[in-house]
This record gives structure tokens, sequence and C-alpha cells, in this order.
């Protein structure tokens, strides 16, 4: 059986190579053999040895005396996140250990000198190497992103907010449910939760419970009682301020979570059309719905940067894809994007904001939201669409930067077309 942490440097070795972080890690649980103790314990390794990559990296550039595969420097991440982080890891262990995975997953040539380098580092205190260099350099470093994410973070918000906002994307986030009002309420719901082995309690965001423990794979969940959604798309899908009897049209719709809370709002009654341009994830949508038992909801598969015959809609949510800056705890693989993977983005979310404000009728709502804190694809996006559409009128405009209480990163504008 492989330990916690070959399953850890494993999965670690798949993102590494193109897998995303919760579908691989999820993969890798299931498929591990662990028990409770030791998947979480491979948890931990894993996001924390990803969320710390470029320090850890820093870390081995100072030590590795020749270039090092995959592989290894993957065993050497995990390693070191150990010595630096994890203070109830003895350090020998962590070491023992890496040596022991090199020869396990035949990298046995490079053992001799991945002892080497922990013992090095173990031998000159186990500090992170000094940085040298201009600020968004040495925030890179400490705040383990790419020089590029550093660099806009302090050139959008300052270095002392870049610097906090960075902090707040270490540790594992907590995980929000939407409580179903078709089915239940949400005292009814957390007192359910806790007999099924799950903590639960209410938060100040009305029908939104912080949830801990494997709530998902509960009776509860089965029974369609709740939802798992962060609380910043729970505030999106609200903010459309959907009633009983509208027509409704969100355009980026799977996983369907934002068409969910949209729908018992709506106490299911009215209409909505849940739309994206991937066709496997709406049926992952239609299963969610039936799950929960809404009926008034239907999908239809189609890019939502085109425009198309879909007829008039009283409340129109664009949810659009985005670089994901307000989320880094959530995907930490993000934190190591260049600014490349952001800086083409507006003009698809442009497109996206105005084919959806073809269909809002007259005095109807048009919601533009993302899970981003770069201003470009926020502020600039409404600025943008509002100087070039006069016929529509800013209601509420709501920006969020994450914070390490919990809180996810968003953004959120509220138009509303002139009757």
């Amino acid at each position: 059986m492989k330990s916690a942490r070959q399953v850890a440097a494993e999965a670690l070795l798949r993102v590494e190579r193109g897998g995303y972080s919760q579908l691989v890690l999820d993969a890798a649980l299931r498929n591990g053999g662990l028990d409770a103790r030791d998947a979480a314990f491979a948890s931990a390794l894993f996001y924390g040895t990803l969320e710390r990559r470029v320090t850890l990296d820093h870390c081995i550039a100072r030590y590795a005396r020749r270039p090092i595969g995959d592989v290894v420097a993957v065993l050497l991440r995990e390693a070191f996140f150990q010595l630096l982080y994890l203070e109830s890891v003895p350090p020998h262990a962590a070491v023992d250990e890496a040596v022991e995975l090199c020869r396990a997953m035949r990298q046995a040539r490079a053992a001799g000198m991945v002892n080497g380098i922990l013992r090095s580092f173990l031998r000159d205190g186990a500090k992170v190497p000094p940085v040298e260099g201009p600020p968004a350099a040495r925030l890179a470093i400490e705040g383990s992103c790419s020089e590029d994410l550093a660099a806009d973070l302090i050139d959008w918000y300052g270095e002392e907010t870049a610097r906090a906002i960075l902090s707040a994307s270490f540790g594992r986030p907590p995980v929000f449910a939407r409580v179903n009002p078709l089915k239940t309420t949400a005292e009814a719901l957390c007192a359910r939760l806790g007999e099924e082995g799950c903590e639960a309690a209410k938060t100040d965001l009305e029908g939104c419970i912080a949830v801990s423990g494997p709530a998902a794979q509960t009776a509860a969940h089965a029974e369609g009682l709740f939802h798992i959604q962060d609380r910043c798309a729970q505030q999106a899908a609200l903010a459309l301020g959907a009633k009983p009897g509208d027509r409704v049209l969100d355009l980026c719709a799977a996983p369907g979570s934002k068409s969910f809370t949209i729908a018992e709002q709506m106490e299911n009654r009215g209409e909505i059309l849940a739309c994206d341009i991937a066709e496997g994830r709406l049926r992952q949508v239609e299963k969610g719905a039936a799950r929960l038992g809404i009926t008034i909801l239907r999908t239809r598969c189609g890019d939502g940067a085109v425009p198309a015959d879909l007829g008039a809609f009283d409340r129109v949510l664009c949810d659009v894809p985005c670089s994901g800056l307000g989320v880094l705890r959530r995907k930490p693989e993000i934190k190591l994007r260049g600014r490349a993977s952001w800086q083409n983005l507006p003009e698809t979310q442009y497109r996206i904001l105005r084919a959806g404000a073809n269909y809002v009728t007259e005095g109807g709502v048009l919601v533009y939201a993302t899970c981003t804190i770069n201003p470009a694809e926020n502020e600039g996006i409404v600025e943008r669409f509002l100087a070039q559409n006069g016929g529509f009128l800013p209601e509420k405009t709501a920006t969020e930067l994450p914070t390490p209480q919990g809180g996810d990163g968003f953004f959120i504008a509220r138009l509303r077309r002139k009757g």
C-alpha cells in the first residue's frame, strides 16, 4: 500500500503535468486506500506543497547543484514543506521518507542527492534563504506566487494590501452550503448534518451555512436538502433579486449552483434557462436540479459570448469565466500563472456581458460577476459596457478582497435596463 506521502507526491506530479488540483486530489484519495487520518495528512501535504511551491523552489534552487527532474522536484518540495511548515513532523522523518520515496517512485539514483540537499538545509537552520531584488520579487517568494502576480497586486492595491491578499491564500478554505428552502430550513439542516457526523452553523448570509466534515457524502445531501456553494457564488446569484414567476437566464451556468440558488429564491416558480459552452457539464446541472427537486430549470449548450435567439428575460446573470484571482486558496495552482493567463480575458468577458444585455427586458436586471480581484476584469468591463450601452443604469457594485478569516475575493455589478 502507498503511504500518504507517496499519494500526495503522485497527485502533485499530476498537477505539475496539467491536472486540476481538486479533481486530481479527489481521485488520488479515492484510489489511494488511505484511512481517514492518512488521507487528511496527504491532503495537507498536497495543498500545502502546492500553495507554497514558489517558496519551496526558492529553497531548492539555493541547495541543488545540478538540474533535477519533475519527480525529484516534487519530492523535494514535499520534504521542504514539512521541514518549514509542519511542526508535527520530526525533521528526520521528513528526510528519511523523502529518500525512501525516491526509491518507491523509481528515482533511486537521486536518493543520495535528496538526502544531501535536505541535510544541508537542516544544518543551515531550516530557514527560507533571503531574497534580493525589487518588492515584487521579494513578495513573490514570501507569498509564493509568480512575480507577475505579485507585481500586479502591488500595482492594483499597494504593497501592504497585496501582502494581505497573498497571506489569505494559505490554508484550506471553509466550505459553505446553500440551504434548499424547498425542502428544509437552516436550523433543521444544521441539526440533521450534526446527526450525520458533520459540523454546520448558520452564517450572517441568510440561507448560507458553514460546514465541515464529509457533507457531500451525507444522506441529507442525497435527499437534496442543500448544495455545496461558495459564499461569493451565492451572493452573485442573490444579486439578481429573482422573484417567483420571473424568467431568468444564467448565461455561464455550469456547474449549476447559481441556477439552483436562483430557483430556490424563486420558490421553484417561473423559468430558468441555464446555458453553458460545455455540454457534458450541463448534464451535471440537470442531475443537481433533479436532486434538489427543482423543476423550473432547463439547459442549453452554447457559447455565451455569441448572441442567440433565446427570447427576453426579466433577469440575466453573467458570472463569467475569469482569472480566479479572488479564490487563490481554493485553486492554489493559479498563483503560479503569469500575466499572460489573465491579460486576454477582458475581451471575452465583455462579449459575454454585451450578449447577455441583449436578452434583458425593459426594466429588467443584468448582473455581471467574477471571482477575481483584477480591476481590468471587473470595473474595467462594467465601465466600458456602460459607456457603450446607454440603455443601462448601474444600481449596485460590490468588490470584496479575500481575507484570512475565510472570505473569497469577488466582484458583482447589478445593472438595470431603462424602462
